[in-house]
């Protein structure tokens, strides 16, 4: 096996590892939080990281039995539901729901855990050698980014929901 493909099933390993942190990190602040909108949010991506190790061992598996990469990996997943509960959210906003310190410190650490996903994944990309290798990375780059914009978004709720529901209902007087 060659040192690019043991690389490879280092930078998987990481990947893998990164993934079960990050999902340790969503199911546990979705049972402590009291926040309707933050326990689904940390749900629902929680849930997409579940695939993403899937996904990931299996690529792992077959890298470390063959010495090369698959000849197919699906390059489609799941839809996340992230952008959903966040439409949902602007039809149902409860601008006077409690948001706790806890709450808002945590949706800054997932914001740090996908800006770092994004960036891991994105060199990975842009370092592999072959088509596939490039477009299933550029996938989980950006999921990690699709994450980290949905957290910026619960971020911007928790800290000024009635001014988040104005900006996203683009509720405006123009005075004309």
């Amino acid at each position: 096996m060659g040192s690019m493909t043991q690389e490879r099933i280092k930078a998987l390993e990481v990947a893998l590892n990164n993934e079960s942190q990050e999902r340790a990190f969503y199911l546990k602040h979705a049972r402590r939080t009291k926040n309707p909108f933050g326990k689904a949010m940390f749900e629902a991506i929680a849930n997409d990281e579940v695939e993403h190790y899937e996904r990931i061992k299996e690529l792992h598996k077959a890298l470390s039995e063959k010495g090369k990469w698959p000849e197919t990996v699906p390059l489609t997943v799941k839809g996340t539901i992230v952008k959903a509960l966040l439409e949902k959210l602007i039809t149902s906003v409860d601008i006077s729901a409690k948001v706790e310190t806890d709450d808002k410190e945590a949706v800054q650490i997932a914001i740090d855990f996908e800006a770092r996903g994004e960036r891991f994944y994105a060199d990975l990309r842009d370092s592999s050698p072959s088509p596939m290798e490039r477009d299933f990375f550029a996938l989980i780059a950006a999921m990690e980014r699709e994450h980290r914009l949905s957290l910026e978004d619960t971020r911007d709720y928790f800290q000024d929901p009635a001014g988040w529901f104005r900006i996203k209902e683009r509720l405006h007087v123009d005075g004309g």
